[in-house]
């Protein structure tokens, strides 16, 4: 299957970053609209490719749940521009919240995210409440691995291409300091009781299990999902996408409910 490109833009910090916005099939009345982040990239050369099959699981979801769907490029994965920091990430999934419900045919917004991405997602929800459910795949508790070796971080984030022709940023010590103070365990707290959907590999080896029991702990009262047999790459394992779908036709009722 072929990529489907990223056609749709918006602009935070005065960044432009890429995506793909998914329509349902259907006309109508307001639905739910649903942010789809990615994770960190891997590989080398992963950066500018990060996002690909994120725009057809956004048409998935869009006709599956019939949802307005934003799948994205964080800054620093072309071709959305922009520097990889995790502030900055932060930064862009407020923003696709932003860009997505300023829209009239959305009521009510859903944050899904991928690893690092799904982190970002219950961060960026918990202080707004047009954020009405969140699910967050494979996603770690903490960044504390990565702040305990910022500087080998950073130049595998400038290998992927994630810092562009502008290389590892100046202000290193602030760039660190980002990678402490973003805690979705943290984060998880805020959120409750809001619904929150925490789903983990049982076989992942890049993010432990044990980081999802933690955010789940920490919310009180979301729903656990351990996959069986299944690695940190959830976005391929077609049990996690199922269980996902369901999930989201679960919350359809309560995200379009008015505050």
């Amino acid at each position: 299957m072929s990529d489907t490109p990223l056609e749709h833009q918006f602009v935070v910090d005065g960044i432009k970053l890429a995506g793909h916005l998914a329509l349902p099939r259907t006309s109508g009345g307001a639905r739910p609209g649903v942010v789809l982040c990615h994770g960190f990239p891997s590989g080398h050369g992963s950066g500018p490719k990060s996002a690909h099959t994120y725009p057809q699981l956004a048409d998935r979801i869009a006709n599956d749940v019939d949802s307005v769907v934003l799948a994205f490029n964080f800054r620093g994965c072309r071709p959305s521009g922009g520097r990889f920091s995790m502030a900055g990430w932060l930064n862009d999934v407020r923003a696709a919240v932003d860009h997505l419900a300023e829209r009239s045919d959305v009521s009510g917004v859903v944050a899904v995210g991928f690893g690092t991405g799904g982190a970002l997602c219950v961060c960026a929800a918990a202080g707004d409440d047009r954020v009405r459910a969140v699910a967050a795949l494979g996603a770690p508790a903490d960044f504390a691995d990565w702040a305990r070796s910022p500087r080998r971080l950073a130049e595998h984030a400038q290998s992927l291409g994630l810092f562009g022709e502008r290389g590892i940023p100046q202000a290193f010590d602030e760039w660190t300091r980002d990678l402490r103070s973003i805690r979705a365990v943290a984060c998880a707290e805020a959120f409750s009781p809001r619904p929150l959907l925490v789903m983990h590999g049982a076989d992942d080896d890049t993010v432990p299990a044990l980081d999802a029991r933690a955010v789940a702990d920490a919310h009180g009262g979301a729903e656990l999902k351990i996959v069986p047999g299944a690695g940190h790459q959830l976005r391929h394992d077609p049990r996690a996408v199922a269980l996902l779908l369901g999930w989201l036709d679960r919350v359809r009722s309560e995200v379009q409910t008015p505050v």
